[in-house]
């Protein structure tokens, strides 16, 4: 099954980037539409915003009304810093948790890295009926969730949420 799939980057210093007419490199959102595309998804959107709720839950009912997207995949935001607030915004909007989804892309990513994988918050859920993952903005961390997790059960994920 291809979904469309809406990638939304999430860094107030690219964002900042944007603001002064700069073009800033987004290699973990191109990760995301490369990957995602090579898998046979189309690409219903992409979007750079701030580390900031009100942006995040703006994008996230932007695409929750899209029926052309499937699946929203946020990149950033998920660490431990005082500015990272993507889990605060995102996670208390969720129908459905999707708990397996963080707890097994830090144990692969602990095998990658170590013990820094705790300081990930990375996780996935349902809202409508639309798959929400939100991954690191790390590009590796990117890589590793999309090819070991989103993109062997995406289609299976998108049916489910949808009810089919």
């Amino acid at each position: 099954m291809s979904a469309g799939v809406f990638v939304l980057t999430c860094s107030t210093s690219k964002f900042k980037q944007v603001q002064r007419k700069q073009q800033p490199d987004d290699e973990s959102g191109d990760i995301i539409e490369r990957l995602s595309t090579n898998a046979g998804h189309h690409i219903s959107g992409r979007k750079l915003i701030s580390d900031s709720k009100p942006m995040l839950r703006s994008a996230l009912r932007t695409v929750v009304g899209d029926r052309t997207v499937d699946v929203l995949i946020v990149t950033g935001g998920t660490g431990l810093s005082t500015t990272d607030v993507t889990f605060e915004s995102i996670s208390p909007l969720l129908d459905k948790h999707l708990p397996g989804f963080g707890e097994i892309f830090r144990r692969i990513s602990y095998d990658q890295i170590g013990s820094a994988a705790m300081m990930s918050r990375a996780f996935a859920g349902i809202v409508g009926k639309k798959a929400v993952f939100c991954l690191p903005g790390s590009p590796d961390g990117v890589k590793t969730a999309m090819e070991n997790l989103i993109l062997p059960e995406l289609g299976h994920i998108v049916g489910l949420a949808r009810g089919s």
